[in-house]
């Protein structure tokens, strides 16, 4: 007879969400928590009464990424658990805190259930995932990853000028580089979609196999300016004109090169920007997000392409690559193992690559790491109206929880 899964407790669950949206919430029930603000503070100290409570070790590093640890039988490294309790500004009440809140419910169940792991298990709570108030987003694991300088992080300051480690100071969170996350047997993120497909599909979970590779370029087209009125259509360099037809074309082509290609061009600042004025110059961005480099290429070539053979109504078209980044792969054993937990709980699933960033894959480059995704209700995220049903949430969880008692062999 086949042993009975242990589950986590549903209504603990959906009253805990309902707990840590108190800290920032908003009248439209949205959630608003910038990275080291009062809000933040607030729930920071809520997880740790919560870790506290269950006998967890809890400690900070120089970042100010919390980790708290339930102590396993051996002094081995552990399996980590988290995300980040950050929001954007009117954001959403699951975005980042269900990934903590699943740790969270994961040590409670073995707690009550007097289940002791064989390693230990560490909560992870990373500072400024989202970058809404400190620019980059990702700033904390990508500092433990090597991604990004340390010093130059501290001194990042918000639209106030307000600078990243006096806020640090200023809300009582700044720890020791010795507590850094250097080494787990695995780390493991929930996350909520922040996209359609998993609700389109009517699918429960979503195992996420990668976070896909980008390229963004900024394309600068220069014209003239002239009167509206006075200069005849045929005696024009309207840079607006050859834009449009730049967006048009790359628009058509790159339909064509991939079924899972995303592309957006989602800034746009038009020159000199008056009713009366012929614009004389364009500046956008285009951005493309593929899992196969090979794509990536394909993207870059046409957009290349276009600079020298788009319809340019006499305009100079120069195309300038921002920064791009590399596909990462999650580990594939931990893939598997979620996987194979989602069948055996008879979730649907299935597996899917994540068009956003996290610290999950920040993280992958030095702790075998894997990520699952739970539906979002008409794909709403970074948004008051995100919602994820907490059933998904409970099961998403449940997922988890099998795997780390597998990895625990308990």
């Amino acid at each position: 007879m086949e042993k009975q899964k242990l589950l986590i407790d549903g209504e603990r669950l959906k009253a805990t969400i309902e707990t840590f949206a108190n800290f920032g919430g908003t009248k439209n029930n949205g959630v608003t928590r910038l990275s080291l603000s009062e809000e933040d503070r607030l729930a920071r100290e809520y997880f740790q009464t919560c870790c506290e409570a269950l006998k967890m070790s809890v400690v900070v590093d120089d970042m100010g990424n919390m980790y708290a640890t339930l102590p396993g039988i051996e002094d081995k490294p552990p399996i980590a658990i988290g995300s980040h309790l950050d929001s954007v500004k009117k954001g959403g009440r699951f975005d980042g805190v269900l990934g903590v809140i699943a740790g969270l419910e994961i040590v409670r169940t073995l707690v009550e259930n007097e289940i002791k792991p064989r390693i230990p298990i560490t909560l992870v709570n990373f500072t400024n995932e989202e970058g809404a108030r400190f620019e980059p987003s990702m700033m904390a694991s990508g500092v433990l990853s090597g991604k990004f300088d340390k010093e130059t992080m501290m001194q990042k300051k918000d639209k106030d000028g307000i600078i990243f480690a006096d806020a640090l100071r200023e809300i009582g969170f700044t720890g020791e580089e010795s507590n850094r996350l250097k080494e787990a047997a695995a780390f493991l993120e929930l996350h909520i979609e922040q996209g359609p497909v998993l609700e389109h599909e009517s699918l429960n979970i979503g195992v996420v196999d990668c976070v896909v590779g980008m390229v963004c370029y900024e394309i600068t087209i220069n014209g003239e300016s002239d009167h509206a009125g006075t200069t005849p259509m045929t005696m024009r360099k309207d840079a607006l004109f050859a834009a449009n037809n730049f967006i048009a074309e790359a628009r058509r082509q790159l339909d064509t090169v991939d079924e899972e290609l995303v592309f957006t061009m989602g800034r746009m600042n038009v020159s000199p920007n008056i009713h009366t004025v012929i614009p004389n110059q364009v500046v956008f961005t285009l951005e493309a997000r593929h899992k196969n480099p090979n794509i990536i290429k394909k993207v870059e070539d046409i957009v290349e392409a276009l600079t020298r053979n788009c319809e340019n109504e006499g305009c100079q078209i120069e195309a300038e690559k921002l920064w791009d980044r590399s596909t990462v792969m999650f580990n594939e054993s931990l893939v598997d193992q979620l996987e194979q937990s989602a069948k055996e709980l008879g979730y649907s699933h299935k597996k899917m690559a994540s068009g956003a960033g996290h610290d999950a894959q920040f993280i992958a480059s030095y702790i075998p790491t894997a990520m699952l995704f739970v539906p979002s209700i008409n794909g709403k995220s970074h948004s008051e109206d995100e919602f994820t049903p907490y059933e998904d949430c409970e099961k998403g969880i449940n997922v988890i929880l099998d795997v780390v008692l597998e990895l625990q062999n308990l």
